[in-house]
């Protein structure tokens, strides 16, 4: 290993010497046929009520511009915040709201709203008669209310909604008479302005306990970052009748948890603490979760965590002491939390991993043990005092189990209710249906309801179970058929005969019906328009191949209308995005359906088929552990290549490829892919990589599903990095990355860094940092400036 670490170092010292030659361009725009799907009217979207009675309609906005993009933005502690209205940065809204009755498909039209209204946060109430939602108005959030009954909105008190962290900023009362809501504190002051005189050095410290961490973005870095994250974050909760009073509920902090309990007369409630960290995001730093009453009084101190910067970074690690806690959604005031038992360290031996326990209000008793569970904890759904389902999992098996249980009598014997490999998508029996967060249970207790996408060597179907959880036996209700791709959504009334499905087919996008179980009827809700008529007439095909090892792979093949192979053969793109499996049965099952919509997006690499090309998007690239005890990544490039040959075989054998116009693409991980694809092959012509990570020894505690450091496996991690193999690229690259790219591990330097490697070694690349852009790129701008870098690179160096 010593002559390898010492080349690199010689290597990237060379690197950071070496200047590299930038110029500010002009945005530039594709042929106005790929430009016009930037330009194409997105999806509306849905939202069911809880009974299923009414189905909410929301239209969105066209993509954003740069100049909204560019508005002041904070990164905080792990979190992006708008500071101009105590909102989350660049988070999306809906332009307006209609309801469609799902009895009748009658439509009602929404009144009250204000004209350019920027609507988010949309929340229907327990009882379905009423949804809450927030309105942007650009300095401030304001809370709403509309009627169901009469489609009449109006605005509810006069306190600005605080929307800085994760989750709704608002939560219903279970009896939907008030809400409870993050407010921005009316005695705040101004925000922190940053002082140019530092007050003194910026110092981090360890004593000698491991702490290792992946690798974050937009982390705190000095005590200015700390107060403004404290000004924004902090907030003070409110009780919000319908008729618009307020009451204040307890201190004011910086709340990541809220809960009613299902009596309504506690708040189950999460602070974040002082002292910050710089390491970690704030879902790592310290935190105290405490019962309250009804008026904001602490009742029951539950946990207090310190700075959690010493987990394992294996899989199935997590912390000690009380976790996962939340209200028992079937029982008026108890508490449910999780321990572990093994330190919460996967690698010691233990028979059990984690406990549950009870805790009943007025919480002074002994909590009470509710189960053992020899792997990790994985989810609970409640149902009833007989009827609840927990769930454990163990990465290292890929084993799941779901047990059920009696939360009124945990001395009775939990019931294995499922026993399976998570990754063994063809053997899943499918997901309990719920309301109201809670589990539908039918004929005295005895039935659960499971849909599922129905995954099979066919393609998916999914469907709509009745499983008795008693005799264990299973009725199929109803499943999905040709031409339509159809999946249950929810039930409508308590009879159980009628549910709410989307369906989509190739050519008709994603639309709802109402579906009479026991009639046997179909009443379409919604008729949303194809947002590309211009490019129904694209074939798609849902093709299967075999690797040479024999694992089956599967992609979706898109071509030019009116093309056939006779016509001859086609430049060829390949997308794709690696994944890890632990078997080869696994790696090998299909996860698409043949009858899904096919839409013609500028996102992915479907819009090359408007221009001449054929594509095969999505396609497989599994990576299997090929021996017991072993991690896939131990043989990520041999694999990679494998799959790739496949897909060309395949794409030749058809007719569509002569086997040398090919290009290979991806974001993210599939960027990842595709510079070590061009590093350790001559299968492709040329290689798009957007906002990937080049250089493992950057992410050096885990990255994706590696759950080694770097010191663990070190020729693992340089053999996958394709910066150390970058001398071996002799195919056109082109790399682009948003300049803002808040993604764990995908630092801009990714990108950066791999740049100045292909540019010292003599290689043909190049570099597109979008301003303002994060992992994902919003901006109509940007958008049409990637759609035209990338078509140019592939008609330059491919077609």
């Amino acid at each position: 290993m010593k002559p390898i670490h010492t080349a690199l170092l010689l290597l990237l010292a060379a690197l950071t010497a070496t200047a590299t030659l930038q110029a500010q361009s002009t945005y530039n725009t594709p042929p106005a046929s790929v430009a016009a799907l930037v330009d194409a009217p997105a999806a509306p979207q849905s939202l069911l009520s809880p009974d299923g009675a009414w189905l909410l309609i929301t239209t969105q906005p066209g993509v954003p511009t740069i100049a909204d993009l560019a508005a002041p933005e904070l990164r905080l502690a792990g979190y992006r915040i708008q500071p101009a209205n105590h909102n989350t940065s660049r988070s999306g809204y809906s332009t307006s709201l209609s309801l469609i009755a799902t009895a009748d498909a009658s439509k009602r039209a929404v009144t009250g709203l204000p004209s350019n209204a920027r609507i988010q946060n949309l929340s229907f109430s327990p009882d379905s008669r009423l949804l809450a939602f927030t309105i942007d108005t650009g300095m401030r959030l304001d809370l709403w209310v509309l009627t169901i009954s009469n489609g009449r909105a109006a605005k509810l008190g006069s306190a600005a909604v605080n929307n800085t962290l994760p989750g709704s900023p608002f939560i219903w009362y279970p009896d939907s008479r008030a809400l409870l809501v993050r407010t921005v504190r009316a005695n705040a002051g101004p925000a922190p302005v940053r002082n140019p005189v530092p007050p003194g050095p910026i110092i981090q410290q360890t004593t000698g306990d491991a702490a290792p961490v992946r690798t974050y973005q937009d982390l705190l870095a000095d005590s200015h970052d700390e107060a403004l994250f404290r000004y924004y974050t902090t907030s003070r909760l409110m009780r919000v009748e319908l008729n618009g009073r307020a009451t204040a509920i307890g201190e004011a902090g910086i709340f990541s948890q809220v809960a009613i309990s299902p009596d309504g007369r506690h708040i189950l409630t999460t602070r974040i603490l002082e002292p910050f960290a710089y390491t970690v995001p704030a879902a790592l730093f310290p935190s105290r979760t405490e019962v309250w009453d009804a008026t904001g009084s602490r009742v029951f101190l539950v946990a207090e965590n310190p700075l959690l910067d010493r987990i394992p970074i294996a899989f199935n690690s997590t912390h000690e002491g009380r976790r996962s806690i939340q209200w028992r959604r079937d029982a008026p005031s108890t508490l449910f939390w999780v321990e572990a038992a093994d330190g919460g360290d996967p690698r010691r031996p233990a028979d059990v991993r984690d406990r549950t326990y009870l805790l009943a209000s007025p919480f002074t008793q002994e909590p009470v043990l509710l189960t053992e569970l020899a792997t990790r904890f994985a989810g609970i759904a409640w149902g009833d005092g007989q009827t609840a389902l927990i769930s454990e999992t163990w990465r290292a098996t890929r084993k799941q189990k779901t047990w059920r249980i009696a939360p009124d009598s945990p001395d009775k014997p939990a019931e294995l209710i499922r026993d399976l490999n998570y990754e063994d998508i063809y053997a899943n029996p499918g997901s309990p249906m719920m309301r109201a967060g809670k589990l539908i249970i039918g004929e005295n207790g005895t039935t659960l309801y499971l849909t599922g996408m129905g995954a099979s060597d066919q393609g998916n179907r999914p469907f709509l179970d009745k499983f008795n959880v008693v005799t264990k036996e299973t009725v199929r209700l109803w499943r999905s058929e040709a031409p339509w791709y159809e999946s249950v959504v929810a039930f409508v009334g308590d009879e159980r005969t009628k549910v709410v499905t989307s369906r989509q087919s190739v050519d008709i996008p994603t639309n709802f019906v109402m579906r009479d179980l026991s009639a046997g009827t179909v009443t379409e809700l919604t008729s949303f328009p194809h947002p590309t008529p211009q490019y129904k007439d694209v074939q798609s095909e849902a093709i299967t191949y075999v690797r040479n090892d024999g694992i089956p792979l599967s992609g979706q093949l898109l071509l030019p209308a009116g093309y056939t192979p006779d016509q001859g053969p086609l430049p060829v793109v390949i997308w794709a995005y690696p994944r890890e499996f632990g078997s080869a049965d696994a790696a090998g099952q299909r996860s698409d359906s043949p009858y899904q919509f096919n839409a013609i997006s500028y996102w992915g690499p479907q819009f090359f088929v408007t221009q001449g090309y054929a594509v095969l998007n999505n396609a497989a690239m599994p990576i299997v552990a090929v021996e017991a005890g072993s991690e896939p990544n131990d043989t990520f490039v041999e694999q990679l290549v494998a799959n790739a040959q496949a897909a060309i075989d395949e794409l030749v054998r058809r007719g569509v490829s002569d086997g040398k116009r090919l290009a290979v693409g991806g974001h993210s991980y599939g960027a990842f892919m595709t510079a070590n694809l061009l590093a350790h092959s001559d299968l492709f012509k040329a290689g798009i990589a957007r906002s990937g990570a080049y250089n493992r020894s950057l992410t050096p505690f885990g990255f994706q599903a590696e759950p080694r450091d770097l010191w663990q496996a070190p020729e693992t991690y340089i053999r996958m990095s394709p910066f150390f193999h970058a001398d071996r690229i002799n195919e056109p690259i082109l790399l682009i990355h948003g300049e803002a790219d808040n993604n764990s591990g995908t630092f801009p330097i990714q990108s950066e860094r791999m740049f100045q490697a292909l540019k010292g070694k003599g290689a043909t690349a190049k570099l597109v940092m979008l301003p303002h852009e994060s992992h994902g790129y919003r901006a109509r701008e940007s958008l049409y400036h990637m759609l035209w870098e990338q078509l140019n690179w592939l008609d330059t160096y491919v077609k």
